[in-house]
């Protein structure tokens, strides 16, 4: 019998689930964002500013590869919980074994293009000089390792739904800790640059790769998987794909977004600028993964609990993700406020300009931030009940809001117009979602009724 379900004999509570669940998955998150936050000190104290530069130049487009890895990872595993919920065990295998033979089949498609056109990607964004060959060399190395990049996105989140929380936690603190031996390894000891932070980057990848996979194919998962899941299934891709599409859509979101900064930032600012803006990324990227590590814990409760028709534990998951998420987000907003220096510094302790431009950014960018996990949140929760379309319009409706802020801000303010677009584009989508979340909530409590 489910664990979600029974405990040593009795139902836990909702608010017991809620930690056994999301403390795992916001630790695994949180390591995830503290090495992606090390690999740019790494490359700031010991590469420079142009490596920095370069290396959010690469973000949108690896970015598409990890929204790839998540849509896959995200999608089976909403399923999985429904139909585990639903009693349909044989469903739920081969759903994961789907998922799995499907990243193998995407990731040959997705190596080919970055390997061949990657580059046409960062001139697009204006890279030039030793920024662009930086960025090639990154991506160069990341094309070859892409079906790791898919499996180490994917598989963690997969195995958090075969209810195992602390193991997937495990499994991803052991790749951000291979990434940080690694990067020191390539990037300090063989000095290879922002090329050794791709190779530390695939290596660790596969290391927590190789781990899911044994898991999932050893009598230690709950539906233990064989070759036989693996088959080719057209409608199980399909099922995955709609399920998932708003986490890829997310990252699509991103990228783009991130790739429209990175040019107006050298248009209107300089390589400093958009330097400034990548160490703003890496420390918005903790928050980040916090929200995101809330709203993978959540995901499980709320899609178990859809397939089996409680409709209370549902609404008590989604009210204690969407608090903790803005207790933790308002909290590290006063951090950041009293001591931007401090930050700036932590990156690259010797270009005044670039500390002073990277204090600018983190107050004028992340003053809205934690209305970005509050948004991250309720789109987990509609993916979580098999919204797609819903979930997905809340991504969209973000880059509605913010684009043509960023095609008219700058051209009022200049480069803080390019810093504000965001945290301006949070306030009102925030709001939207409110409103379509109370209609949900009132809808279910009636269902109760």
């Amino acid at each position: 019998m489910s664990t979600i379900q029974k405990q040593s004999g009795q139902p836990p509570t909702i608010e017991r689930q809620f930690w056994r669940y999301t403390l795992p998955a916001v630790a695994g998150m949180l390591v995830n964002g503290l090495y992606a936050t090390i690999d740019g000190i790494f490359i700031g104290q010991y590469v420079g500013a142009n490596a920095l530069a370069s290396m959010n130049l690469v973000w949108p487009i690896f970015g598409l590869v990890i929204g790839i890895g998540l849509m896959c990872g995200t999608g089976s595993g909403a399923l999985y919980s429904i139909f585990r919920g639903e009693s349909r065990h044989e469903q739920a295998q081969s759903i994961f074994g789907n998922a799995i033979s499907l990243m193998v089949l995407l990731s040959v498609g997705l190596g080919l293009i970055l390997y061949h056109y990657g580059d046409r990607g960062l001139m697009l964004m204006r890279a030039t000089d030793d920024v662009l060959v930086m960025g090639r060399s990154y991506l160069q190395v990341i094309s070859i390792g892409s079906l790791a990049a898919l499996l180490g996105a994917a598989l963690p989140m997969m195995i958090r739904n075969d209810e195992r929380p602390h193991l997937a936690t495990i499994v991803m603190v052991i790749g951000a800790l291979a990434n940080i031996a690694l990067d020191y390894l390539f990037i300090v000891v063989l000095q290879k640059g922002v090329a050794g932070a791709a190779i530390a980057t695939v290596l660790a990848q596969l290391a927590t790769a190789v781990i899911g996979l044994i898991y999932f194919f050893s009598n230690k998962a709950r539906l233990r998987l064989s070759l036989k899941h693996l088959k080719i299934s057209l409608d199980g891709y399909r099922q995955i794909m709609i399920t998932g599409i708003p986490s890829l859509t997310m990252f699509i979101y991103m990228s783009f977004v991130l790739a429209i900064h990175n040019r107006l930032f050298l248009e209107f600012g300089s390589v400093t600028a958009l330097a400034a803006f990548t160490i703003v990324g890496y420390v918005q990227a903790i928050f980040y993964m916090l929200a995101e590590g809330i709203a993978h814990g959540i995901q499980p409760l709320v899609s178990y609990n859809h397939g089996a028709g409680h409709q209370q534990n549902i609404r008590k998951a989604l009210m204690m993700g969407i608090r903790w998420v803005l207790v933790i987000g308002i909290s590290m907003l006063l951090l950041i406020n009293l001591m931007p220096e401090t930050i700036a510094q932590i990156f690259n302790s010797d270009d005044p300009v670039l500390i002073a431009e990277t204090v600018r950014g983190l107050r004028l960018h992340l003053f809205t931030m934690f209305l970005d996990g509050f948004i991250v949140v309720a789109a987990a929760y509609f993916q979580a009940l098999a919204q797609s379309r819903t979930a997905t319009l809340i991504t969209l409706g973000n880059m509605g809001v913010q684009i043509p802020l960023l095609f008219t801000l700058p051209f009022i303010f200049g480069v803080t117009g390019v810093w504000i677009a965001l945290p301006l584009s949070n306030i009102f989508l925030a709001a939207v979602v409110a409103v379509v979340l109370i209609k949900d909530i009132r809808r279910r409590s009636i269902q109760t009724l």
